[in-house]
């Protein structure tokens, strides 16, 4: 047993908004200036703390938008997503739940809160991540996994104070929800009080914990609070974490994809030629039509 120590424990970055309704703390490629490649496959962590959201007659969100190259994974912890893409896909994400979005070559969506929820307000909590394709699955046909609460299966083999849901990846032969385009392993991690559950992850892997709820104590050394994002080094393979007090946690891990990275807005391909190409494409009405 090597024990993958914490790199760094990261407080939310300062927040802003993205369109009218999601107030996000990134917490890496820029809220950090953390490297691209570090958590590589994942490129974007934007996290919507927990907050109280006002009533709105309106629905609040973000209008028609354009992405390819990557997949947008979108997890709802409390409150309600609506979510409207170009190849007509449509739904509802709701606490517990995710909205798991392959872009690839080209797609447009928009995701606002849903209109009941919206128009009764009440707590809201989420995290987004874009994950990066590999060079040879940038231009594939996009596609759309909604992943509810009966799907994603969930794993109490430690003990019953702990709950491991497996939105992606394999947790003790307990299989994640998601299908990928390069090894990824997403878990919703629930300790209640005195819950403890040990982790194990290939050195090579990029791996991260968001403390959504509660905090945790890290390989029996290190503490992480309540909205605090802890990167872990690439050495060693075991983690284990702890709960004092009830706790949920996000884990992400995967293997880095090594390839060029090229990112400008809401595309993320392997050139600036194929950027080009991206805005091109996208202009000429080759995403197809969604109605905002």
């Amino acid at each position: 047993m090597t024990i993958k120590k914490v790199q760094q424990i990261l407080p939310p970055a300062p927040a802003h908004m993205v369109g009218d309704g999601f107030k996000v703390h990134n917490f890496f490629p820029s809220g950090y200036n953390i490297s691209n490649r570090r958590m590589s496959p994942f490129f974007m962590l934007d996290y919507n703390a927990l907050m109280e959201l006002s009533p709105s007659e309106t629905p609040r969100g973000v209008g028609v938008h354009p992405h390819r190259g990557f997949e947008t994974v979108t997890i709802a912890y409390q409150g309600k997503i609506a979510h409207g893409d170009s190849f007509g896909n449509k739904g509802i994400i709701a606490e517990g739940e995710v909205q798991w979005m392959t872009a690839a070559s080209g797609i447009l969506h928009k995701e606002y809160h849903e209109e009941a929820f919206s128009k009764k307000g009440g707590l809201f909590q989420m995290v987004q991540l874009w994950v990066n394709l590999p060079a040879k699955d940038k231009m594939s046909e996009p596609k759309y996994q909604a992943l509810t609460r009966a799907i994603i299966q969930r794993s109490t083999h430690h003990s019953p104070l702990v709950r491991v849901e497996v939105i992606a990846g394999n947790y003790q032969d307990t299989p994640g929800a998601a299908s990928t385009f390069s090894p990824i392993e997403l878990y919703n991690i629930q300790l209640s009080s005195g819950g403890k559950v040990d982790l194990h992850f290939p050195a090579e892997y990029n791996t991260g914990l968001l403390v959504i709820e509660g905090s945790v104590l890290i390989n029996q050394t290190d503490k992480a609070a309540q909205d605090h994002f802890a990167l872990f080094e690439n050495v060693g393979t075991d983690i284990s974490l702890e709960a004092s007090a009830d706790a949920r946690v996000l884990v992400l891990s995967g293997a880095p994809i090594h390839e060029p990275i090229a990112s400008y807005g809401p595309f993320l391909m392997n050139s600036q030629e194929e950027i080009r190409q991206a805005v091109i494409d996208f202009n000429s009405g080759k995403f197809g039509y969604l109605e905002d």
